[in-house]
């Protein structure tokens, strides 16, 4: 497993690319409870696809962590399902 901090070393648009082939949708991998996300009162816009690319290569906060692909599967945030899988998947 390799632990990479994504506020020094920024994800590149390809590396996105590859989390949304895996995911499904930039939407998918974009946090709503970034600080930012608030700031900029983005939850009173009609955001598309594009926008949260944009938003995520943009700011490392817009990216829900943490993201563990782990055999060509993408597991992302923190919550306990999420976690309970991502365990299951190391073992």
């Amino acid at each position: 497993m390799v632990f990479r901090d994504i506020k020094q070393d920024l994800i590149s648009p390809e590396e996105l690319d590859e989390m949304v082939r895996l995911s499904g949708s930039y939407e998918a991998l974009f946090s709503k409870k970034a600080i930012l996300y608030k700031t900029l009162d983005l939850k009173n816009k009609n955001l598309t696809e594009t926008d949260y690319k944009n938003y995520i290569l943009e700011h490392y906060t817009f990216l829900s962590r943490p993201v563990f692909i782990i055999d060509n599967k993408i597991f992302i945030g923190n919550s306990q399902p999420v976690t309970l899988q991502v365990m299951k998947a190391l073992s």
